[in-house]
């Protein structure tokens, strides 16, 4: 079975660790360091897929949380996948939806297995776990999948930071 991705380096600054380089996915290759634009809710807001491509994205950041709210990740994946429902054949990077954990931390109680929400759509309680993200990002159809993460405010205590690790 090939490998589904895989990082080329193209070059790289023999001074530092600095380089540049291709991450090869199933839905094409991506330049890196590269610019994402956020497709939050399976669209980049004021773009056409057409008009994102010619700004040169060639990868674009779906959010995870979102898309598990609305329209759910069960239904996009029933809608052929986010590249589907995007009207993008590019690659696609889905956040764990980890960044909600801080953004979102007055709707959220964090425990030891992930985190519940309180939807700011309808008010329902919405369970986070690593197992629950990774399957959500698996069923939009991502090229690439991000680890469920806990990102604390900078100017948290120590131990929470150490806890979040």
């Amino acid at each position: 079975m090939a490998v589904a991705l895989r990082f080329e380096r193209i070059a790289s600054d023999p001074g530092s660790a600095a380089r540049t380089g291709r991450i090869h996915t199933p839905h094409g290759p991506f330049d890196t360091p590269a610019f994402m634009p956020v497709g939050t809710l399976g669209s980049v807001k004021g773009l056409l897929p057409h008009e994102v491509a010619a700004t040169g994205a060639q990868v674009v950041l779906g959010n995870t949380y979102h898309l598990l709210l609305r329209p759910g990740h069960r239904t996009v994946a029933r809608l052929g996948g986010l590249h589907r429902l995007m009207a993008w054949d590019g690659p696609i990077l889905t956040d764990s939806g980890g960044f909600q954990v801080f953004s979102l931390g007055h709707l959220n109680r964090i425990d030891d297995d992930g985190v519940e929400f309180r939807s700011h759509v309808d008010g329902s309680l919405v369970r986070l776990t690593p197992e629950i993200s990774i399957e959500a990002q698996n069923a939009l159809g991502a090229d690439i999948i991000m680890m469920f993460d806990e990102c604390p405010a900078g100017d948290a205590p120590r131990a929470v930071h150490e806890a979040a690790v």
